[in-house]
C-alpha cells in the first residue's frame, strides 16, 4: 500500500525577536486586576525558569498572519519541487485568522486558506483550500486530514500550513502573554507508492468537559479596560495537570498501535508550550515503558528562543531539525519520528512517522 510523505517543508521565524527583559516595565495584575506583591523582575526570573523562555518572535507590524503562511508555504513547495497547480488541497491550521496590529480586530473571511492560496497564485479552481481550528495541535491535525485525502484518491498532494500571530492578542498586564510568539510553518505532502515511508499511525482526541475552558478568550486584567475586547487567556495550572496525565498515554497509544517499541523512536517533536512540561510529558511516557531515556537527545527544544507560537511551533522545529541539525539534533533516513502536541480544545493529537532523507 502507499503511504503519505513530507516532499518539502518550510517555516518563517519573524525578524522581532523580544527579549524577557522587554517586559520588565510591564505592570503584571492577577485575575482580580490585583498587582502581584513581586516586582516584574522577580516575576520574569521565575517565569524563565518555569518555561524556558528567554527570546520570542513578534511579526513586523505589516505583516499579517497570512502572509507569514503564504511565505513558509511557498519554501515548501519549492523544496518539493512540486507544480502548484497540482496541489488538491491547503489546509491552514490557525486560532484568531489575521489580526490588525492596532485594534486586535480579527479578520477570517476570507479563510486564511484561501489567503495562502491566493498568495501563491494557484489558478486551479479543483485545489480545496479550508481553515482549521484545534488549537496548538492544528498543523499535526492538518496532516491527519491531508493524508485522508491523499490515500482516499482525493487530491495527488496537500499543503499544510500552522501560521500564527499571538502577538496581537494578549493582555499585556496578564503574565502569561510572555509565553507566546508568531510564526508560521508548512509541509507539502505526496504519497510513496512504495510504502516504505511516511505517516505510519495516527490518534486524536477532543476532551470537552470542564477542561474545554482551559484555554479561552476573556477581558484584561487591567481595571478600567473594554470589557468587550477580549484577549487570549489560559488557566497554566490546568493545562499543565491535564497535558500531564493525558498526553504521554496517547503517545504510547500511538506508538504501540503503529506496532513500533519505544526504542525504535528516534525523535519526539513535541509542542513547545513550557519547557519543564515538555520534559515532564516524555519522562512519563518512558516511565509507561518501564524504562528511561536521554531527553535532550530524544526531544529537541525551541522554546528558549522562539517562545510557543501555537500552530507553527512544531512544523518550525521540524525544519529547523531536517535542515539545520538545530541544537546537534539530526534526522536520517528511516528513522521512526512522533509528533504530538496538546492545545485548546482541549485536543490531543499524536503521530508517527517513518523519515525519508
Amino acid at each position: 500500500m502507499s503511504s503519505v510523505i513530507i516532499k518539502g517543508t518550510g517555516h518563517v521565524l519573524p525578524d522581532k525577536m523580544v527579549s524577557n527583559q522587554d517586559f520588565v516595565k510591564n505592570l503584571f495584575l492577577d485575575e482580580k486586576g490585583v498587582p502581584f506583591d513581586k516586582a516584574a523582575d522577580e516575576l520574569i526570573q521565575k517565569f524563565e525558569a518555569i518555561t524556558g523562555i528567554q527570546n520570542r518572535r513578534y511579526a513586523r507590524d505589516e505583516q499579517n498572519n497570512s502572509d507569514l503562511g503564504i511565505e513558509a508555504a511557498q519554501k515548501a513547495i519549492d523544496e518539493s519541487g512540486v507544480d502548484p497547480e497540482e496541489i488538491g488541497v491547503i489546509i491552514a491550521a490557525h486560532n484568531f485568522g489575521d489580526v490588525e496590529k492596532e485594534t486586535g480586530r480579527t479578520d477570517a473571511v476570507p479563510s486564511i486558506a484561501s489567503r495562502i492560496k491566493h498568495g501563491l497564485d494557484i489558478k486551479n479552481p479543483s485545489c480545496v483550500a479550508f481553515d482549521i481550528l484545534f488549537g496548538c495541535p492544528g498543523w499535526v491535525q492538518g496532516m491527519i486530514i491531508a493524508e485522508m485525502y491523499l490515500k482516499m484518491g482525493r487530491a495527488k498532494y496537500a499543503l499544510v500550513v500552522g501560521t500564527e500571530t499571538l502577538s496581537r492578542v494578549l493582555d499585556k498586564s496578564d503574565r502569561d502573554s510572555m509565553i507566546f510568539a508568531d510564526g508560521a510553518g508548512a509541509s507539502l505532502l505526496g504519497l510513496d507508492e512504495t510504502g516504505e515511508y511516511g505517516i505510519i499511525h495516527s490518534k486524536e482526541s477532543t476532551f470537552a468537559q470542564r477542561e474545554a475552558y482551559y484555554l479561552y478568550e476573556g477581558p484584561s486584567y487591567k481595571p478600567g479596560s473594554d470589557m468587550n475586547e477580549r484577549f487570549l487567556k489560559m488557566n497554566g495550572r490546568r493545562i499543565y495537570e491535564f497535558a500531564l496525565k493525558n498526553v504521554p498515554m496517547s503517545i504510547k497509544q500511538t506508538i504501540d498501535e503503529a506496532g513500533l517499541a519505544i526504542s525504535d523512536i528516534k525523535k519526539i517533536f513535541l509542542h513547545q508550550a513550557n519547557s519543564k512540561l515538555d520534559h515532564a510529558v516524555v519522562e512519563r511516557l518512558f516511565k509507561l515503558y518501564d524504562t528511561k531515556c536521554d531527553i535532550e537527545k530524544v526531544m529537541p527544544m525551541s522554546i528558549k528562543n522562539f517562545g510557543n507560537s501555537s500552530v507553527a511551533t512544531i512544523p518550525t522545529l521540524f525544519d529547523l531539525v531536517r535542515k539545520t541539525d538545530f541544537e546537534g539534533h539530526k534526522l536520517n533516513d528511516g528513522d521512526y519520528i512522533v509528533f504530538a502536541s496538546v492545545g485548546a480544545g482541549m485536543n490531543i493529537n499524536a503521530m508517527v512517522y517513518k523519515y525519508n532523507a
